[in-house]
């Protein structure tokens, strides 16, 4: 189950030079990654990216993506036995991007997906089934079909999946599936301060509630009567939910292995799928906590979870990619209202939408940089940074104290490189920005790669192309144009 390990001396070596840990060895810190940031603006701005037809663009730092898988593998290494099977599974709902996909899984990082879209982008990105683990309370026939089919590993949500797995297994040739069959729990051990990411509530829309009348002992029998389901997962949530809260649901999951085990004579389950979600800070440069912080976390309050007798699985997302990413937006206009300045930008709720609708739970720390890209030395003030979108709450920041912010400045949101630039959310039409990743000189292994170019030791390789009004158009029934025209001729006819 776990990654290959032959690029180990490298990946230390990335760690080394991308990544280190402050002084009470715990919150990895990449001190360059502001600096690098800053250079990137800028020569995003001398290099031609942000243009008149292109007024926002996405940015995604690859030396700090290296360093923290670096940092997620070490952190799991030093608290488990040695040879125990570890598999990381990138959640890859956070960031949905296939050269993204691929560079993690160079960094020994698999792909968690829960739809058939997201198992294809992690095909054509190269993570082998092996690495590869379906989650989704909605599977159809289908997808299940085609997850046995590649020996992808498999959660079941609920009863009734986990019937239809029978109905599909029995069916197939051999004594068993060749995919790993989990079956997905909720402890129920209760929430964090954003309701809707916190999946172990009382009545979660996930797993199988374990302190509801009956529950456990019918996963516990469930399990008896499969030999073949060889895996417990459970969840916790993200954003907003304690770290002892996440903790206190694996230990939930993991007595419970300890008791099937028991009742089977037998290690019948052999591998604990713990989730994701680690919290992201997104009020400074910090990135806390840190997954050494969690590990070590979860070895205090689950001893028996690293010894060696089960295999693990993580499905961590937003803290891989969140402070990584850069959405950079040019001033457009600026006016005021009321007294307040407001600062008219390309970038609001087609982009940051969770920010938007609920900016008490999202906040997003925003930067100001003159046309030029370099950090604004502009007066402090007060100001709204508002986006395009056609209704008074799109604001990607209000009454913020910024450096006032001028007609052709730019604003980057910062800490968005999960949920935010990839899950586009098409209100007014508004393209989809291109996406380009960036490596410093000295960052990187000196391949260039498709699409690249060097000026003033800061490279830019496309990710993803910009939208054009062409795409949208397609997608918005363009080709059907006269789909609904009242004639006979163009409706279909009644049979």
């Amino acid at each position: 189950m776990g990654l290959d390990r032959e690029n180990d001396q490298d990946r230390d070596q990335d760690r080394d030079q991308f990544g280190d840990r402050d002084s009470h060895g715990d919150s990895p810190r990449d001190r360059e990654a502001p600096a690098r940031r800053d250079h990137a603006v800028r020569a995003a701005v001398a290099q031609g990216l942000l243009t008149e037809e292109q007024p926002v663009i996405a940015l995604l730092d690859v030396a700090g993506i290296r360093a923290s898988a670096a940092a997620l593998r070490t952190a799991f290494e030093e608290v488990t036995a040695p040879g125990t099977a570890v598999l990381h599974a990138f959640a890859v709902k956070a960031t949905p991007l296939v050269p993204v996909l691929r560079l993690l899984n160079d960094e020994g990082i698999g792909a968690e997906v829960a739809s058939p879209g997201e198992l294809a982008l992690a095909r054509a990105a190269g993570v082998r089934a092996e690495h590869t683990v379906l989650d989704s309370p909605a599977k159809t026939t289908a997808e299940l079909r085609q997850a046995l089919a590649l020996g992808i590993a498999v959660n079941a949500d609920n009863p009734q999946e986990l019937g239809r797995l029978d109905t599909l297994i029995s069916g197939s040739p051999g004594a068993g599936p060749r995919s790993p069959i989990g079956l997905r729990v909720n402890p129920q051990v209760g929430g964090g301060s954003i309701g809707a990411l916190s999946t172990a509530t009382a009545t979660s829309k996930f797993g199988v509630a374990l302190r509801d009348g009956g529950s456990r002992a019918w996963v516990v029998r469930a399990c008896l009567d499969r030999p073949w389901l060889t895996r417990l997962h459970t969840h916790t949530g993200s954003q907003g939910v304690p770290l002892e809260l996440m903790a206190r649901g694996v230990r939930a999951a993991y007595e419970l292995a300890e008791e099937i085990n028991a009742a089977a004579g037998r290690r019948q389950i052999d591998t604990l799928d713990i989730g994701g979600g680690l919290p992201v800070n997104f009020a400074s440069d910090e990135e806390t906590p840190a997954y050494a912080t969690y590990a070590r976390l979860l070895r205090d309050t689950v001893p028996g979870l690293f010894d060696g007798g089960y295999g693990l699985v993580t499905e961590f997302g937003r803290s891989l990619l969140a402070k990584h990413g850069t959405v950079l937006a040019r001033v457009e206009y600026t006016k005021s209202a009321g007294g307040r300045p407001i600062a008219v930008t390309h970038a609001g709720a087609q982009l940051a939408t969770r920010t938007v609708y609920d900016p008490a739970s999202w906040p997003l720390r925003v930067a100001a940089y003159d046309a030029e890209g370099r950090p604004s030395t502009a007066q402090i003030v007060a100001q709204d940074v508002a986006g395009p979108a056609c209704f008074a709450g799109d604001l990607l920041a209000e009454n913020r104290r910024l450096p006032l912010l001028g007609q052709g400045d730019l604003v980057a949101a910062l800490d968005t490189g999960a949920y935010y630039f990839t899950n586009h959310y098409a209100y007014n039409s508004l393209a989809r920005p291109g996406i380009y990743g960036f490596v410093r000189s000295g960052d990187d292994d000196g391949n260039d790669g498709e699409g690249g170019s060097a000026i003033d030791g800061m490279r830019f390789a496309t990710v993803r192309t910009p939208q054009t009004v062409e795409e949208i158009v397609a997608e918005s029934g363009g080709p059907h144009a006269d789909a609904l025209r009242a004639d006979r001729e163009s409706l279909p006819r009644d049979r």
